[in-house]
């Protein structure tokens, strides 16, 4: 059976289509990908990302449990409310799963990826060194995403400091936290909030004009984005190098060991794929799995979709790294004409590569 957010409900009478998704049943649109999508982008939508997996690491070693685990450098998160984007690696350099940790007065806060709920906590059990760790069920979550998302929730919730908050940070204010993130491509925020205020406040952002967005949506603003998706873009078979997010290893200081790093100083000089955008102009929609000749070699893509923004097929690809400029992807049997591109392909609405 699948589970359900406390949302649903509001969900199902807002339209939305449900679709499984995780072992969760979600929203996948509300009548319309592109309108949801739109609003994003020009003004604001909100996401119900309630299924993932929220996770307090709390006791006298929390840093020292956390800073084993985690590839990022917790140690840069000085004050409550920074947060930082990392993973959580194997012994080989795999990625478990992704995950953004935030310190709170009393340890720490972590959030991943819902499809991975059951794999992290396991690995958080065998990699018990004294932390309490306890998985907050009791949550509710809403992004709040597009240009003008900040003012609308702080208009809603007159939350102090809040449209001051600086990217990657969280305002905590009792059982609320307020993460300045994102997903989108768009600022935007993120609210961890007790189940049944999130089921109130989603109503007050639709009567404030705040558009509900599903899956579909969220798909096609991170890709806009670049932004990885766990399970297609990376998984247990690549490492941070290979994921375009090496940027999120912290190799310094030295003196800090952490799970997979052996590994990872051995792949840094020595790897041979990359993960890096693509762009197709012509007929059809680039999708996952489909295969990509580059001057390089062979590679695949890992996440496409149509982009309605810049009105032509995106694409993640994981290819050799010497790889660069024309490519082709086969579509339905053809060879098509393609080029490799740095992502992201939009970055605050507009056109960055």
């Amino acid at each position: 059976m699948l589970n359900r957010t406390p949302l649903f409900d509001a969900h199902v009478a807002a339209g939305a289509r449900m679709v499984p998704f995780g072992g969760w049943e979600m929203p996948l649109h509300y009548g319309s990908q592109i309108v949801e999508h739109q609003a994003v982008r020009s003004r604001a939508g909100m996401f119900d990302v309630s299924h993932m997996t929220i996770i307090d690491v709390t006791g006298p070693n929390a840093h020292t449990f956390l800073a084993r685990l985690v590839a990022n450098d917790i140690g840069k998160l000085k004050n409550d409310g920074d947060a930082l984007y990392g993973t959580l690696l194997n012994d080989k350099a795999g990625i478990i799963d992704d995950l953004i940790v935030y310190r709170v007065s009393n340890g720490y806060r972590a959030v991943v990826n819902a499809s991975t709920r059951d794999k992290v906590l396991a690995w958080f059990a065998s990699e018990d060194r004294g932390a309490d760790v306890k998985e907050r069920k009791d949550l509710g979550m809403l992004a709040v995403q597009g240009p003008e998302a900040v003012g609308i929730v702080a208009d809603l919730t007159r939350k102090h400091g809040l449209r001051d908050l600086r990217s990657f940070s969280a305002l905590i204010d009792g059982n609320w936290m307020i993460g300045r993130t994102g997903y989108t491509g768009e600022d935007g925020v993120e609210l961890m909030l007790p189940a049944d205020e999130a089921i109130d406040l989603f109503g007050r952002l639709r009567t404030a004009g705040v558009q509900p967005a599903g899956l579909a949506a969220r798909d096609t603003l991170r890709l806009e984005g670049g932004l990885n998706l766990y399970g297609q873009d990376m998984t247990e078979a690549n490492h941070p190098w290979e994921s375009n997010i090496g940027w999120s290893v912290a190799l310094e200081p030295a003196s800090r060991d952490f799970v997979g790093r052996q590994r990872l100083v051995e792949l840094k000089q020595s790897y041979e794929l990359k993960l890096t955008g693509m762009v197709y102009e012509g007929k059809g929609i680039v999708r996952h799995d489909f295969p990509v000749r580059t001057n390089a070699g062979e590679g695949v893509v890992t996440s496409g979709v149509f982009s309605p923004t810049r009105e032509l097929s995106i694409a993640l690809v994981r290819v050799p790294r010497a790889a660069k400029g024309e490519c082709e992807v086969e579509i339905r049997g053809k060879w098509m004409p393609a080029n490799l591109v740095r992502p992201p392909f939009v970055r605050n609405g507009k056109q960055v590569y």
